[in-house]
């Protein structure tokens, strides 16, 4: 089921708009996937919630867009050109790469089925290398950033200073990493360019327990308000064998996918390791001068860390259901209306009688503040099936009534049920129910 729940995703998506394999006339890159008009509203939508979720709604919260190209030590003081590794071997028979701590090697090769063709394992460092200059020689190496949280580190003084910041504060930013993962897959949950949402929040040490607490919950919930169901949601606290050596303590979001529980959201308390290690490599005083306390310290940090694309991924699935309406089957994106690549539909009865001018005013109004979609193609049913898919959740229906009383029909996606509106309350309607 689980397997045919994400092979219909995936043909929705293409079918829809949302996601298309890159480069697909070329046979596809693997493991890189391109937004299509619906998706690309999907992702806006996601990064605008969240956006406002962490810089809008919090006065000790700034943003940030740093360079995707940094300078190479940055990445050795943060321990990525030496510790970013994954072990990995090789089947001798088929060539397939697996990571050698996900697979059980004194099994048969999942690929190919062929026993004891192991390579031994190697460590395969995951960060994508290029060059800078004319040529192509070690000194002049960069590499594509494979998180976007070292470009907030080496710009905490920028930030405070600029914004006139004092501890506990915060940095945001969205912004693409890339990662050269060894076994990439399901969809756009794992990719090797993909974009993360994160938020490095500064705080004096000793102070990470109550902060800890506070960004879990408030994480959380934020998934809740955007129409998340609660029971596919949990966390998962890392035992001592997961915690990353620089944390001292960490907390996964999973969610319930199709393929099982897996991580949504990281929120980690880092300690100082970043700020300290950056300050010993740069040679930068990254201190902290406490006026209160009147004392120095490099602030301790915890982190809240997002995948954007996986969070897309986790909408959709969320969202994709199959009822009985009518007496047919249908497909329907039950997507908080925040969340909806498409606010609303209008739909002219028949593309005449003046139906269509009206409707066409409509819709002209309408789009000043919303994605809304204009529709006078085919029966009204397929219409609104068309819809469902998409996710819309309003369709707006300009029928012979309308010419006689000035009303439209609202038409609900998740129930089908109908009822009547003036068409001077339509705006406000969208309002309330969208923002």
């Amino acid at each position: 089921m689980a397997q045919d729940t994400m092979e219909k995703l995936v043909s929705l998506s293409k079918r829809r708009g949302f996601v298309f394999q890159s480069s697909e006339i070329y046979g596809g890159l693997n493991s890189c996937w391109d937004y299509g008009p619906l998706g690309v509203e999907l992702k806006r939508n996601v990064k605008d919630a969240w956006w406002k979720a962490m810089t809008q709604k919090h006065d000790n919260i700034e943003g940030i867009d740093a360079s995707i190209l940094m300078h190479p030590t940055v990445w050795k003081a943060s321990g990525h050109v030496d510790g970013f590794t994954d072990p990995m071997v090789d089947c001798k028979q088929c060539k397939s790469r697996f990571r050698s701590d996900k697979i059980d090697l004194a099994k048969p090769c999942p690929t190919c089925g062929t026993r004891d063709s192991y390579t031994e394992p190697r460590m395969f460092n995951l960060m994508f290398k290029t060059f800078m200059g004319p040529v192509e020689e070690d000194t002049n190496i960069v590499y594509l950033r494979p998180e976007t949280a070292q470009g907030i580190y080496v710009n905490f003084h920028n930030v405070r200073e600029s914004a006139r910041q004092k501890l506990p504060f915060g940095i945001a930013q969205i912004g693409k990493a890339f990662r050269n993962e060894i076994t990439p897959g399901n969809f756009i949950f794992r990719t090797r360019e993909f974009e993360q949402m994160e938020m490095q929040f500064f705080i004096k040490p000793g102070t990470e327990d109550g902060w800890m607490n506070t960004w879990r919950e408030e994480r959380f919930n934020w998934y809740l308000e955007n129409g998340i169901k609660k029971e596919k949601l949990r966390f998962h606290q890392h035992g001592p064998t997961e915690l990353a050596h620089y944390a001292s303590d960490a907390y996964d979001i999973e969610y319930e996918f199709p393929f099982g529980w897996q991580e949504l959201e990281g929120i980690h308390s880092r300690t100082d390791f970043d700020l300290k290690n950056h300050q010993q490599y740069s040679g930068k005083n990254l201190q902290y001068y406490d006026q209160e306390a009147n004392e120095k310290y490099i602030p301790f940090i915890v982190e809240t860390s997002a995948g954007c694309d996986r969070s897309v991924l986790t909408f959709m699935v969320d969202a994709y259901d199959e009822d009985e309406l009518g007496g047919e089957t249908r497909v329907v994106m039950r997507f908080h209306p925040k969340m909806a690549p498409i606010k609303a539909a209008v739909l002219p009865l028949v593309k005449k009688d003046g139906l269509s001018e009206l409707a066409d005013n409509l819709f002209r109004d309408l789009q000043k503040n919303w994605k809304v979609f204009y529709d006078e193609s085919g029966a009204i049913g397929r219409r609104y099936r068309r819809q469902d898919e998409a996710g819309t959740p309003f369709c707006f229906t300009v029928d012979y009534q309308t010419k006689e009383d000035n009303t439209v029909t609202i038409r609900y996606r998740d129930t089908g049920e109908q009822e009547r509106i003036s068409l001077d309350k339509v705006k406000a309607f969208l309002a309330e129910k969208i923002g």
